[in-house]
């Protein structure tokens, strides 16, 4: 198999953000592979903009990621029980482009949030946010990290050996996903 490629998206857009840090993570521990980060600076959707001027480059570009990706990891915060709105915002642009980007591409979902749960909310909703686009969402293993601030260490990897293996487990159903 050749080198695959991967388009990692984070929910959020601070440079530090831990959902950054788990992408970083699960692309070591996935291995040797292109990866891609993707840009989720874009426009707020507004259907007249949309009419007036067509798709942003910015979300073209990122529709194109998408679709020429072996697969997909997404990793979203929990704002009030939900993924971000940039994440959402995403999604909804995305949904506006032609050639089904998401169609039958493997998809690994993840999570880092500073309360208890670790974002398993925002997950369950963005797993029902890409059931129109039908990829091939993996349904586990689930890593929901808690109180993620306190779990990377200072070269940026997850502290928890618990974390790590269950990562590392996602990250192997992902390549088997990928070479289904």
């Amino acid at each position: 198999m050749s080198t695959p490629t991967l388009v990692t998206i984070s929910g959020s857009l601070r440079a530090e953000a831990t959902n950054r840090k788990l992408l970083a993570e699960a692309t070591r521990l996935f291995g040797d592979a292109e990866v891609i980060d993707a840009d989720l600076n874009l426009p707020l959707y507004n259907g007249d903009d949309e009419e007036a001027t067509g798709i942003p480059a910015a979300v073209q570009r990122l529709a194109d990621l998408i679709k020429g990706a072996d697969a997909v990891l997404i990793s979203t915060p929990e704002y009030n029980g939900a993924p971000s709105g940039v994440l959402k915002n995403a999604l909804d642009w995305i949904s506006r482009t032609s050639d089904a980007p998401w169609q039958d591409k493997p998809v690994a979902i993840m999570s880092a949030a500073a309360g208890r749960s670790g974002g398993e909310k925002a997950q369950m909703l963005l797993r029902s946010f890409l059931v129109p686009f039908q990829p091939r969402v993996l349904a586990g293993p689930q890593v929901h990290l808690a109180a993620s601030y306190q779990e990377f260490d200072d070269n940026g990897h997850l502290k928890g050996e618990l974390y790590v293996e269950t990562l590392q487990a996602l990250m192997d159903k992902l390549k088997a996903e990928i070479a289904r």
